[in-house]
């Protein structure tokens, strides 16, 4: 029985998430405010979308707690009853041969002598390699970030993939031992609640606000309630694109008004459970979506490749162009090319090495007790 359909809609909020944190890296190396062109649309506009790629982010977190849950449900049927050795092994799957050929690339460039691909320390000495793909691999690559700063400019996408798979760490043991989904939900609950007390106790610290595991965990939490819920959830299919629709006006407001530096206590767990909402008004509509979000749900897809890459390339291009002798309207250029290199990127890792390796990884002949059926 297949059991990972595609879900049209939420490939589409995934790319609008993906597009919001690529713009925010962009506009990070070339500063796009000297754009004429951005000007002549609104220059305040454009700015509010490229300064919280981190809302986002927590976006991101949230999605994944909502399809990690309902498909582990689908697997098992029940969660107590997922399989801890299977659910780490697809998730190794699904992760591990995107992770391990960036950093085959990015050490291979930083020996090459690829300045920005290579190690270097806001707070001191130099990071040996083996630790920061160490810490890449085992998944605490935003704990050394915090001693060290941004270590490294291509793999510092690492923080949020670390946060995620240290709570996956947690996700069937959690299963096991609450037993019931209430208690589940109480138990995530509990992470929602301490999300927003621990970024307010620790305003002033980029690390320990923004990117460290109690300071996040809460986003993916929300996802997960998300998912339990959505099966008690009666709304008509009315109502339910009544709430998508405003609940995604809310969404667009705050984050176009409302600047991450200013508003991360409250805003972090407010983009969570929006996006949540938006998840379970979306399961009681139809998965398939309209041709003009065709776009979006294309790089929706191609998300983790998108995420963990784009860097590759945006560093590629500093290198070749740096943003000191870039200006005006030509930084829209090298915009199209970022984008389109990207994706070109992102669709040739996914099909040919990511997609064939995560199914070769997945699916098995013989499966040992409580283990699902392949699909």
């Amino acid at each position: 029985m297949a059991i990972e359909v595609r879900n049209g809609r939420i490939d589409m909020i995934r790319g609008i998430s993906i597009v919001l944190v690529l713009l925010h890296h962009f506009n990070i190396a070339y500063l796009l405010k000297d754009t004429a062109l951005l000007h002549l649309a609104g220059w305040s506009f454009w700015k509010s979308i490229f300064r919280n790629g981190n809302y986002a982010v927590t976006m991101f977190f949230a999605i994944s707690g909502y399809l990690i849950t309902s498909n582990a449900r689908k697997r098992w049927g029940n969660l107590q009853d997922v399989h801890a050795a299977t659910f780490y092994r697809f998730r190794a799957a699904r992760i591990l041969p995107c992770l391990v050929l960036l950093l085959f690339m990015v050490n291979l460039l930083a020996l090459g002598g690829v300045h920005i691909f290579q190690n270097h320390s806001e707070f001191g000495g130099p990071v040996p390699w083996w630790l920061v793909d160490l810490a890449s691999l085992t998944f605490w690559m935003n704990v050394l970030m915090g001693n060290h700063g941004w270590l490294n400019y291509v793999l510092s996408v690492q923080w949020s993939l670390s946060i995620e798979e240290v709570f996956y760490v947690t996700f069937p043991i959690l299963c096991f031992l609450c037993r019931r989904e209430r208690l589940l939900l109480c138990a995530w609950a509990i992470v929602i609640l301490i999300g927003p007390v621990w970024r307010a106790a620790h305003q002033g610290s980029e690390y320990l606000e923004f990117n460290s595991y109690l300071s996040c965990f809460d986003g993916i939490a929300f996802g997960c309630c998300a998912a339990v819920l959505a099966r008690h959830v009666q709304w008509t299919p009315r109502m339910a694109g009544v709430v998508c629709g405003v609940v995604s006006v809310l969404m667009a407001w705050f984050y176009l008004t409302q600047w991450i530096g200013h508003s991360a206590v409250y805003g972090v767990s407010l983009m969570a459970f929006g996006t949540a909402v938006l998840l379970v008004a979306q399961s009681r509509l139809s998965p398939h979506t309209s041709r003009l979000s065709a776009p979006l749900r294309f790089v929706g897809r191609l998300s983790y490749e998108l995420y963990l890459f784009h860097l590759i390339v945006l560093g590629a291009l500093r290198t070749i162009w740096s943003p000191d002798v870039i200006s005006g309207n030509a930084k829209l250029i090298l915009l199209t090319a970022y984008w389109t290199l990207s994706i070109l990127l992102a669709v040739a890792i996914s099909r040919f090495y990511a997609e064939p390796l995560n199914r070769r990884l997945r699916y098995y002949r013989r499966m040992p007790s409580g283990e699902p059926k392949a699909v």
